[in-house]
């Protein structure tokens, strides 16, 4: 199984702005943060703001804040909102039916209990349990 950039940019975000719940943070400094496109990152916040993750401020002096605590914020239910599917093998995307044993064939089943099981244990967890009592990845964050 293996998340987009979309959902990996998304989690890194929300790791930042955890440890920065005192402020405003901008997509410009999450960027440089993370050394990535602001592109890139102008799309997540607006997805995660429609999804009411985050509040957006606009004007001079805006930027965003979390709109939940992190114990609120589900890691799998987090990833079934911004992955736009999950069709690791092209069996699971339904517009294309060209594997001659798609009937018969008992790998798409497989993977299907395999991928429910990854998301399930996404599920066991929340932002909380990424950045509660993690001194290091705190200490890392908020000293840029």
């Amino acid at each position: 199984m293996q998340l987009t950039l979309q959902s990996d940019y998304t989690l890194r975000v929300l790791i930042y702005i955890s440890y920065h719940q005192d402020k405003i943070v901008t997509i410009e400094e999450i960027a440089n943060f993370y050394e990535i496109s602001a592109h890139h990152l102008t799309r997540i916040i607006h997805k995660l703001g429609e999804l009411g993750y985050i509040y957006t401020i606009r004007g001079k002096g805006g930027g965003f804040r979390l709109a939940k605590t992190p114990s609120e914020i589900n890691i799998g239910e987090l990833i079934e909102k911004i992955e736009s599917h999950f069709n690791i093998v092209e069996c699971f995307d339904p517009t294309k039916k060209r594997c001659k044993i798609l009937g018969p064939c008992l790998l798409k089943p497989l993977l299907a209990d395999a991928m429910q099981k990854f998301i399930d244990t996404l599920k066991q967890k929340t932002l909380a349990d990424l950045v509660i009592n993690n001194n290091r990845l705190k200490n890392l964050i908020t000293k840029s």
